[in-house]
């Protein structure tokens, strides 16, 4: 890489990259306001503008979207009659979960023993932010930067409130491009190019039992009072089969992936799979995390062991995920989750189901010029490697909004959030090799596809 004037351009801003990186780690930049102050996420998304305002972009705007969050825009134009490019990444991150469980404190980026870079949002997916940045001012010193650059930075994407996506319905002309480039994806592994072909969908639950009109006493009355805490385990136990596979009725579970394989064993080092313990599901890895439907209790509501009582449950609470893959329509999927429950609880007790949120699958079309831009860009940015396709468990809502309100354009994904970087996760980083080379990546596909 060090004979290419981007690549050496790239290796020559990373203490900068750091730097910047340190500074937007630090905001506590949760779009949960009821957890963290609202505050937080404005300094960061005033942080994002800043940096647009000092790249030379035009129109930079703070854009108040429906669920309350700022997500930010910028336009830096290009030359005359040049294609247009969407940048997307977000700044607002997960909570920390537990603080005691990090190696260093989560909002202060830290450099440890293995060169990584540690604290929320490292990957995912303010790195993304300083990815696209880093790539742009890399065009800028050679040359300058061939196309119209869009770029955005939403608020509120790991709550899934849909704000960006309401916006982007309102105002059509806003985000419309040629190609987008999604920077919320990841590597499959470390060292190894890759753009993320599919997406699973999502949609989430809130299931309540109710079978009494209070709790009583289980050594008067249990054995023959409805437990309404018995009543959801029996509901949430029927999802699966007894090898952990998803079992919804009238679902189909049993699709296959066909392209990167995902070998057992280093899945197994990936999700960190205690020895002994089983994976769930059948067919290959590949097929269980992108191809097939996987459901997921996110949370009960129960009386927490310390200071229980010798009760039977009134009432109990949990909060159900289905992940959907391309090929199933996530509202379709909603009503057989829905009519699941319904009709494998127990007792006749009430059940009220509240749908908390909902994202279709994506899945791209890699035959189209961008993906060939984008694999000679990453032949050079990893030399000796070759660009593969993988698709992500997770979801991405917004992917669904820019296809349907710009069918014409070629939706890419890539980013830092390959699996040693931990995204969710206590002690979450990134691979500042893998930021540079990606900065490489698409600051070359950039160059590519305005030549295409």
């Amino acid at each position: 890489m060090s004979s290419n004037p981007v690549a050496e351009t790239v290796a020559s801003l990373m203490p900068r990259a750091r730097a910047e990186l340190t500074e937007l780690v630090a905001f506590r930049s949760v779009a949960d306001f009821e957890q963290f102050p609202r505050s937080e996420s404005e300094a960061a998304a005033n942080w994002v503008a800043d940096a647009l305002t000092a790249e030379g972009f035009q129109d930079v705007a703070l854009l108040d979207t429906p669920d309350g969050t700022q997500s930010v825009y910028g336009y830096l134009p290009g030359p005359e009659g040049a294609k247009t490019v969407l940048l997307y990444a977000h700044y607002d991150v997960q909570p920390p979960l537990d603080e005691a469980g990090w190696y260093t404190p989560p909002f202060e980026l830290t450099e440890r023993e293995d060169g990584r870079w540690y604290g929320r949002g490292a990957a995912d997916c303010k790195g993304g932010v300083i990815m696209h940045l880093l790539a742009l001012r890399a065009l800028k010193a050679n040359g300058g930067v061939p196309v119209h650059v869009k770029f955005i930075a939403e608020g509120s994407e790991e709550q899934g409130t849909g704000g960006l996506e309401r916006y982007a319905e309102a105002h059509p002309g806003l985000l419309d491009s040629n190609a987008v480039v999604i920077g919320d994806a990841g590597n499959f592994r470390t060292g190894l190019p890759t753009v993320t072909a599919t997406l699973r969908g999502m949609t989430m639950l809130r299931v309540r039992m109710d079978t009494l009109e209070g709790n009583l006493h289980s050594g008067q009355f249990g054995g023959a009072a409805p437990d309404a805490l018995a009543a959801l385990i029996r509901v949430l136990d029927s999802l699966r089969a007894k090898d952990g596979s998803t079992t919804i009725d009238g679902l189909t579970p049993d699709a296959s992936w066909e392209g990167l394989a995902y070998d057992e064993e280093q899945f197994r080092k990936d999700a960190k799979v205690l020895d002994g313990v089983e994976l769930i599901g059948d067919g290959t890895v590949a097929d269980r995390i992108w191809a097939r439907p996987a459901v997921t209790v996110l949370g009960i509501d129960c009386p927490p062991v310390v200071g229980a009582t010798p009760s039977v449950q009134a009432s109990a609470r949990a909060l159900v995920s289905l992940r959907v893959p391309p090929g199933i329509d996530a509202a379709e999927a909603n009503k057989l989750l829905r009519a699941h429950i319904e009709a494998h609880t127990p007792w006749g007790a009430r059940v009220s189901i509240e749908q908390v949120g909902q994202g279709q699958p994506f899945s791209a079309d890699t035959t189209s010029p961008a993906y060939a831009a984008m694999a000679e860009a990453m032949a050079v940015a990893y030399p000796g490697q070759e660009m593969q396709y993988a698709g992500q468990g997770g979801s991405i809502p917004l992917c669904n909004t820019l296809a349907a309100l710009y069918p014409h354009a070629e939706i890419l994904l890539i980013g830092l959030s390959e699996p040693a970087a931990q995204i969710h996760a206590v002690n979450e980083s990134v691979s500042p090799q893998e930021l540079e080379r990606l900065s490489i990546a698409e600051a070359l596909f950039l160059r590519n596809y305005a030549a295409s």
